[in-house]
């Protein structure tokens, strides 16, 4: 064999076999596609809890899209349907954001009919906020929105699955708002995660 035969061939090439990088396997047929590396991240929890929540929001959003409404406005209008009337502040601490935040969403909905301000009488500087006739019905929609919605997400759970993702996820928000130190913060639905995990330590001694 002359010394050019002995030569190092690009891999791929037709006059010799392509070489395999130590510790590789080479699998018979199998192809090399660019970026087919799984996601950093992809088999953690959080990353899962992350991607539910996005494409959740993305349906909530397209669906409120038809009543004129962006995602996050709903909140307002479910608050206001649920208290009646709250003032400015009042509606503020219960959407836990600024004060010019929800002045700013009151605005457009008060510009697109669904929400009306009233001062306080006696007092101009209190701002009194409810839903008008056209944000009431607003209301019912985005209620059944939400129901087709949380249908959709939990399609193929039985009732015993849903009452358990419920409860795991109320149990991890709790576990990073005490950890963060969220004073004040409450995650709906504690009682009941009290409540199973009593029971659980009560039959775990017979088992």
């Amino acid at each position: 064999m002359s010394k050019s035969d002995k030569r190092i061939r690009p891999p791929g090439s037709k006059n010799g076999p392509e070489k395999t990088a130590p510790g590789s396997k080479s699998v018979p047929g199998s192809k090399s596609v660019p970026g087919s590396k799984s996601v950093p991240g992809s088999k953690s929890v959080g990353w899962a809890l992350v991607q539910a929540a996005r494409l959740h929001r993305s349906r909530v959003g397209d669906r409120l899209a038809a009543l004129d409404l962006f995602a996050g406005q709903e909140q307002v209008v479910q608050a206001l349907a649920a208290s009646g009337t709250m003032t400015m502040g009042d509606l503020a601490a219960t959407l836990r954001v600024r004060p010019p935040t929800a002045s700013k969403t009151i605005s457009r909905l008060a510009a697109l009919g669904f929400v009306e301000r009233r001062a306080e009488a006696g007092d101009g500087r209190i701002v009194r906020v409810r839903l008008t006739e056209m944000g009431l019905a607003k209301a019912e929609a985005i209620e059944r929105i939400g129901d087709e919605v949380e249908a959709e997400l939990l399609a193929g759970f039985d009732g015993k699955e849903r009452r358990r993702l419920r409860k795991l996820l109320r149990k991890a928000a709790r576990n990073l708002a005490e950890i963060s130190g969220a004073l004040g913060h409450e995650v709906e639905g504690d009682a009941e995660i009290d409540e199973d995990e009593a029971d659980a330590d009560a039959i775990a001694p017979a088992l």
